[in-house]
């Protein structure tokens, strides 16, 4: 396990470089949860480090493969100087601990709620997992261990979380896409529920 999180804090080095603060959350029933820092120019990224010390499982599964199964860490980007967003490392450990603590399995177009907002003032309780790969690469793992995914997160309003329940993740992106959204903002409004 450790091993595995040395390369995985490696891989997130190499991409968002050293990182300016760390904290630590642990849940009864899970292993500690990192989330770490990281400023690249006017953004904040965070990412949490211990999810991927195990694999997801199928919570119907009668036994978990200890080797085999998808693995993952969460990012959360946001405008830095625009709202004290320090307050998210707790939900994003809640995130990175569902697979432990609920069986979930991640994967694109899931929608993770806190049913808080997710930093004092913020307008979003939950985040639509996106498409895994773009900000930093799969970490292949040897076999027979499935790779480690770094999916991002996309903070939701209320009003949107329920759009995607209605319509689908895919609606929702596209909707974002109409309106030219920018989910980085993290004082940005919930975006109009109809095409622009």
């Amino acid at each position: 396990m450790g091993e595995i999180l040395a390369l995985v804090e490696a891989r997130l080095r190499s991409a968002f470089g050293e990182p300016d603060a760390r904290a630590a959350v642990t849940f009864v029933g899970a292993e500690r949860i990192e989330v770490l820092r990281y400023v690249q120019g006017d953004l904040l990224r965070y990412a949490t480090l211990g999810m991927s010390a195990q694999p997801m499982a199928d919570p119907v599964a009668v036994h978990a493969d200890p080797l085999r199964g998808p693995r993952a860490e969460v990012v959360l980007t946001v405008r830095a100087g625009r709202a004290d967003t320090a307050a998210v490392l707790r939900p994003l450990a809640v995130f990175a601990a569902s697979p432990q603590v609920e069986g979930v399995v991640l994967a694109p177009g899931n929608a993770l709620d806190v049913g808080a907002p997710l930093w004092p003032g913020a307008p979003f309780t939950s985040v639509l997992v996106a498409e895994p790969g773009g900000l930093v690469d799969d970490l292949p793992l040897p076999e027979p261990s499935d790779p480690v995914r770094f999916f991002p997160l996309l903070p939701m309003t209320p009003n949107e979380a329920a759009f995607k329940r209605a319509r689908g993740a895919d609606a929702l992106r596209e909707l974002w896409l109409s309106h030219g959204t920018d989910l980085r903002d993290p004082l940005r409004g919930g975006v109009p529920l109809t095409p622009a």
